[in-house]
């Protein structure tokens, strides 16, 4: 048992390696591109090539599962669950199109995220409500210019071991009504056996991530006053997926 956990946080420490090499060899061409916001489609597409290679190097792959075809030529609210760093890579695998996450403040300071927090993402204190106006005033402009946001309702990853799905936050979907954007759910089933939040305490094992990629909810028709129950709709759309694929699962109500 202890040899088993101990090749899991090597494989933790190969993980952050394959990370780390691949930006330093991207780095020239994520600086040049950062430089110019008309260079930021080309930064996302390397973030993509680069989240699939390094994943890839250490024996982490990332399955797709759709409800439905969808048209990436379209602006779109990407809202999935959060249980693992592994779903950032493969929400740039996923989308294939100009995008930009919100996440917390501190990735601007991150070694591998701080460049693209201080460029094409959107860094958000939760705790302070200025903070949030301006990032989401920010999503706004991204998704009016036609750049899909990458937003995780639950605002990050549960301090719980197995993860339950906490509850989401109204932000994504005031946004989506107000900007009248579908928003798509996306479920991630088993990212959390292959690397549990940083991989420190549980390591981390090769394999397939499963995510379900469910139809886009227009948003069209609704108005302000439907944005909790738009906010419950995509919680419980996420919710019944897990519990079919049991995924340890606690219920909040929102």
């Amino acid at each position: 048992m202890k040899m088993k956990l101990l090749l899991k946080k090597i494989h933790i420490y190969l993980y952050v390696v394959s990370v780390a090499l691949i930006y330093f060899l991207f780095w020239p061409f994520l600086y040049y591109c950062s430089r110019s916001p008309s260079r930021y489609k080309t930064m996302s597409s390397l973030r993509r090539v680069w989240g699939l290679t390094s994943s890839a190097l250490v024996g982490f792959f990332y399955r797709f599962e759709y409800e439905q075809p969808i048209d990436w030529s379209k602006t779109y609210i990407i809202c999935p669950n959060h249980t693992s760093n592994l779903d950032i890579s493969a929400m740039c695998v996923l989308v294939n199109s100009n995008c930009s996450f919100m996440g917390k403040e501190a990735l601007k300071d991150g070694l591998v995220t701080g460049l693209f927090f201080r460029t094409v993402d959107i860094p958000v204190n939760r705790d302070s409500k200025m903070s949030s106006y301006r990032a989401f005033k920010a999503a706004a402009e991204r998704l009016q210019n036609g750049i899909t946001m990458i937003i995780f309702p639950e605002g990050g990853i549960a301090d719980s071991y197995p993860p339950t799905l906490h509850e989401f936050k109204n932000g994504p979907f005031k946004l989506a009504i107000e900007l009248k954007i579908p928003i798509i759910p996306v479920s991630s089933s088993n990212t959390w056996k292959m690397l549990w939040d940083d991989g420190t305490k549980y390591g981390t094992r090769p394999g397939v991530c499963n995510y379900y990629v469910h139809k886009p909810i227009e948003t069209a028709h609704l108005a302000a006053v439907d944005a909790d129950n738009l906010r419950d709709e995509v919680y419980a759309i996420i919710g019944q997926r897990l519990e079919a694929g049991n995924l340890p699962l606690e219920i909040f109500q929102p």
